[in-house]
């Protein structure tokens, strides 16, 4: 059975946000710089608390920041 992985658009949202930073997205998130990078990176699966706030400092809907990958 392949696994799934979560991956995400959040460098892209970031971009298209005024350049929005990592620190800026992580404080408006309530988490560290550090999270953020390594959810950015795929090393790391957020919370689906943390997946909802990181999608409503962006407007918009969850899968539109997060879908998931099949590891062949």
């Amino acid at each position: 059975m392949d696994k799934l992985l979560i991956r995400n658009h959040i460098r892209t949202l970031r971009f298209h946000h005024d350049e929005m930073t990592q620190q800026q997205l992580a404080e408006h998130v309530h988490v560290t710089r550090q999270t953020i990078v390594a959810i950015e990176k795929g090393k790391y699966s957020p919370s689906l608390e943390l997946a909802f706030r990181i999608a409503r400092a962006f407007d918009v809907p969850l899968q539109e920041v997060f879908f998931l990958e099949e590891d062949q």
